[in-house]
């Protein structure tokens, strides 16, 4: 089984709407048996509570499905736990970093999952409001990771 963590600072906007993105990709492609996603915050401010309105509305509108996603914190167990971790920004990955105490987690920048934007964070629609951009990233970027993990493990969609 191969894990993916999506990491934001609250766990509500954009790690939630990752996981969902890539959870839709990984059950179309009838990989769902072989990856597992989840999400993940830095910060404690949200833990147990549902995807920010702006996320479900936008998830909703493209017909993917945010059931079952709560926020919750980041955990040091999680370095044992997942294969790819997806961080948002680059605070996420310094506080990623603090966490883990190693360099040598597999982290990722989401953004250079796409490295033809402008772009080398994923904006805070918390703070922005615009949902429709991150989206578009995410969609985009978790088509980029998808591929990088069939590719990493020899996985063919059916």
């Amino acid at each position: 089984m191969i894990h993916v963590l999506f990491v934001c600072l609250g766990n509500i906007c954009r790690s939630p709407m990752a996981e969902a993105v890539l959870r839709d990709k990984v059950k179309k492609n009838q990989l769902d048996h072989l990856i597992k996603v989840d999400s993940a915050g830095t910060g404690d401010w949200h833990i147990g509570e549902q995807p920010h309105k702006g996320t479900r509305k936008i998830l909703e509108s493209n017909r993917v499905s945010y059931e079952g996603i709560v926020a919750r914190q980041v955990k040091s167990q999680d370095f044992d736990k997942f294969d790819y971790i997806v961080c948002m920004d680059n605070s996420n990955v310094q506080n990623v970093l603090k966490l883990t105490g190693s360099e040598n987690a597999h982290i990722i920048r989401f953004m250079d999952l796409l490295p033809n934007e402008k772009l080398r964070e994923v904006p805070d629609p918390y703070y922005t409001g615009n949902f429709e951009e991150v989206y578009r990233l995410v969609d985009a970027g978790c088509d980029a990771l998808l591929d990088m993990i069939q590719k990493e493990h020899s996985l063919t969609s059916h």
